[in-house]
């Protein structure tokens, strides 16, 4: 049987979108072994292939790159050259090319966003320099490339003159056959529930913004954070300070499964990252996907990707990044009401179908095997 090394730089047991493609990678007749992080708040994890979790001294910070790719790469060295090797965003690309070409074998890179465009290292000239060598060294040597959409395909294009293939962040079909009840989640039954949801609840995402516009809703509008990410202590202090108690829920990351109960019981989705920088401007994330298979309505920002489906599809609407208009958007959706929005629905769930966006990786994989 043939065998294939996912890395990730973070926690298995969220990663939708390398869980997909595993899927897919398992379907071609591969064994997997899914590389990632061990942390403290960490859940268990146990599917049906082999994971490697590392524990590492460091969380963040040069140290911990340092200390995951030194890790990682004398891992693949001293294991049993695999068949193919995939590697999940920047930050475990260098070990897997090195390994990839000391074994002569096939590397895939799956670039979840324009890595040297995140918040976290503008302003920092260093860090930023570092990553941006690494890219520059080893991008142009790749065969095998996929991103999220177009946009940052195109900013690749220009950068390097090659252009990734695209693999967008599309949920599989699974559906819970029954859903949680609201009283089951914790949740008011008689309450208008808006959800965010995702691994990156960080700066320039509007939370703080839609917290403020929360304040001039009605009582029974409720907003429910699933997940993790920088700023949620400073969420959870301005929710107590703007006398937002019991209308802001807060929810620990859950695995894929657990979390579509509380994005099914919502009537609205918001995804609100704002056009800071450049990788937030062409960003496109899982929860929109996961906000049409449970045919719930959309508040977004009009950052170019987002605005394109919820507009074209018209599933809901995208608006401002402020308090003011974001109140508006979630009085207009709620006064439409979410039946109205089914046909919509319906017409987005046949276009962004998890069983015609695999076929980019079964494309991919029947290309390596012809090489």
């Amino acid at each position: 049987m043939k065998r294939v090394a996912v890395s990730v730089s973070n926690d298995l047991s969220t990663d939708q979108r390398v869980q997909r493609s595993i899927s897919v990678l398992e379907d071609a007749g591969y064994s997997v072994n899914f590389i990632g992080r061990q942390l403290p708040n960490s859940q268990e994890f146990k599917p049906n292939y082999q994971t490697k979790r590392f524990r590492l001294w460091f969380t963040k910070g040069f140290l911990f790159y340092a200390a995951l790719n030194l890790r990682l790469f004398v891992y693949l060295l001293f294991k049993k050259p695999y068949d193919l090797y995939w590697s999940n965003d920047l930050d475990t690309l260098l070990p897997n090319f090195l390994i990839s070409r000391i074994y002569r074998k096939p590397l895939i890179y799956d670039s979840h966003e324009y890595f040297c465009g995140v918040p976290e290292i503008q302003g920092r000239p260093l860090v930023k320099n570092v990553w941006q060598g690494i890219e520059a060294l080893i991008f142009p040597r790749l065969k095998q490339v996929l991103t999220v959409n177009d946009s940052i395909a195109d900013l690749y294009e220009r950068d390097y003159g090659i252009r990734p293939k695209v693999l967008r962040n599309v949920g599989n079909a699974y559906l819970p056959k029954n859903f949680k009840t609201r009283k089951e989640l914790g949740l008011a039954s008689d309450a208008y529930l808006i959800i965010n949801q995702g691994s990156g609840i960080n700066i320039d995402r509007g939370m703080e913004e839609f917290l403020e516009a929360l304040v001039t809703l009605e009582e029974k509008v409720q907003l429910v954070l699933v997940g993790k990410g920088d700023v949620l202590p400073q969420l959870k202090e301005k929710a107590k300070e703007a006398s937002l108690a019991g209308r802001v829920h807060f929810v620990e990351p859950l695995p894929y499964a657990e979390m579509l109960h509380y994005t099914a019981a919502a009537d609205l989705g918001i995804s609100l990252d704002k056009d800071t920088n450049i990788n937030y401007r062409y960003s496109l994330p899982n929860k929109l996907f996961d906000y049409i298979k449970c045919s719930i309505p959309v508040l977004s920002s009009r950052v170019i990707e987002v605005r394109s489906i919820v507009e074209q599809f018209k599933i809901g609407l995208a608006v401002e990044v402020e308090p003011a208009a974001l109140a508006a958007g979630v009085r207009a959706i709620k006064k439409r009401g979410k039946e109205t929005y089914s046909d919509a629905f319906k017409a987005a769930q046949e276009r962004f179908a998890w069983s015609e966006e695999r076929k980019v990786i079964e494309a991919l994989l029947l290309q390596i095997d012809a090489d």
